[in-house]
């Protein structure tokens, strides 16, 4: 069987995919069709790009637009055999028949104030033997007896090939059955759903001063250690959750996003110290401005991080927006950009502000070329 090309389907990252599919099914479910007519998504991409953090996206983002309840049930079919999709074979009650009894997976709220999404996992790393088991969830939506209810959408993800993770040739028959799009690692994209998300300040003003290594994967290389949106998350719970010493967490970083992109993730925290005290900014004392890229960088994620905590005191984050009137002007696009997404809507919040609605008129053009 040959393998399946991805050179003609089409290229997104997370926050497209997010933003199209939400739309395509809350149209579908606000209209009362039936969710089969959208074929079942296959996503490509490479290890920790991003793909299973989508799904949980989507799911709120159809809670949003359609005001149901969405369930996500999470199969990583990786550790599945064919069996466990089709159930457990027993004696009927008068044994004369073998009846399958069925699946967990297949257990959901069929009401209709419920939206449930059945997220195939990791499908190219399932034997070809399991994927024949896909076939009938993703085109006839049963496996045997068992049917999937009508509430429930079907996506699956999975490495490609040639990104030396565990992975099998996809046979055509499953690929000519799925909705293909090859996921792409997107800064912007990730950056939007870090802030809101709570991720450490100094993983994003890092990455904000570095794109390039928010995504440091290489099928080429045999490196265990790699720096993925997977890996940033993971280095920023334990910068939020055990210490925010960079030096003290070090060897735990190097292992999660290896030595070389730690020591100069190290090296660069180390600006911080020289970084003005950020509740003299926002208490509208007018600290001195640092100097240099590398520190206007860290000071906007700093000033981002202590804007989300504090985002309901719209005075001092008028007093913020002030003082950013210092930063030279494309830092200053970048931290109102920023700030827009503390959490959906919060623009509106913003536009109340004086201090913003003034940035706005005189410099808002600044914002289409902020990165």
């Amino acid at each position: 069987m040959s393998e399946v090309k991805l050179s003609n389907v089409p290229t997104m990252n997370i926050g497209r995919i997010v933003a199209d599919l939400t739309e395509v099914y809350a149209a579908v479910i606000n209209r009362s069709l039936p969710i089969r007519s959208v074929p079942a998504v296959m996503l490509w991409g490479p290890p920790g790009v991003g793909k299973s953090q989508a799904i949980r996206q989507l799911a709120r983002g159809i809670e949003e637009q359609t005001g149901k309840r969405t369930v996500v049930s999470d199969v990583r079919l990786l550790l599945f055999n064919p069996i466990d999709l089709r159930g457990i074979p027993t004696a009927n009650a008068d044994k004369t028949l073998a009846v399958w009894l069925k699946p967990r997976i297949f257990q959901m709220d069929e009401s209709d104030e419920v939206v449930n999404i059945l997220f195939l996992d990791e499908l190219s790393a399932a034997p070809q033997s399991v994927q024949a088991a896909a076939y009938q969830i993703t085109l006839d939506r049963v496996v045997g007896e068992h049917k999937l209810p009508e509430n429930c959408i079907v996506i699956a993800a999975g490495n490609r090939t040639t990104d030396k993770s565990v992975a099998f040739k996809m046979p055509k028959a499953l690929a000519n059955r799925v909705m293909h799009i090859d996921v792409e690692g997107s800064f912007r994209s990730w950056k939007e759903w870090a802030i809101a998300h709570g991720i450490n300040g100094k993983v994003t003003g890092f990455l904000s001063f570095r794109n390039d290594y928010l995504m440091g994967f290489d099928a080429a290389n045999d490196d265990l250690a790699f720096a993925t949106p997977r890996s940033w998350e993971m280095v920023s719970n334990l910068l939020n959750n055990v210490s925010d010493d960079v030096d003290k967490m070090y060897h735990m970083i190097a292992g999660i996003v290896g030595c070389g992109v730690a020591v100069e993730f190290r090296t660069w925290a180390k600006i911080y110290s020289q970084l003005p005290d950020l509740k003299d900014i926002f208490d509208g004392k007018n600290p001195k401005m640092p100097q240099g890229t590398d520190a206007l960088y860290a000071l906007v994620s700093s000033m981002v991080a202590y804007a989300r905590e504090h985002k309901e005191d719209m005075a001092r984050i008028g007093n913020s927006i002030e003082y950013a009137c210092k930063m030279p002007p494309d830092f200053a696009a970048v931290l109102m950009k920023d700030y827009m997404y503390i959490e959906k809507g919060y623009r509106n919040k913003l536009m109340c502000v004086p201090e913003f609605s003034k940035w706005l008129r005189t410099k808002g053009r600044l914002l289409n070329g902020s990165v």
